[in-house]
């Protein structure tokens, strides 16, 4: 995995040899190019994609609300066995 300054020095490389270049390219070529730029260096990263964030912010809510739910069972419980000492 790249650190994020070394994968935008390299970007800033790649796009300014691309941009730079001699003959110059039509638009569309130049975007074509820029986005394969871009998708090689974002695979360099340690990225998920939004679904699968999505995913697991899904799992996180609900294993979050099972040890709350655990937890207040428990505390019960321990009322429960703790005779109130007052």
């Amino acid at each position: 995995m790249l650190a994020p300054k070394d994968f935008l020095d390299a970007l800033s490389g790649h796009a300014s040899r691309l941009f730079s270049g001699e003959t110059p390219l039509p638009r569309n070529e130049i975007e074509s190019q820029f986005k394969a730029l871009l998708q090689s260096g974002f695979s360099k990263l340690d990225l998920v994609s939004r679904e699968e964030f999505d995913s697991q912010m899904v799992v996180l809510a609900r294993t979050r609300a099972r040890l709350e739910s655990l937890e207040a069972k428990v505390a019960e419980l321990e009322a429960r066995l703790t005779p109130d000492q007052k």
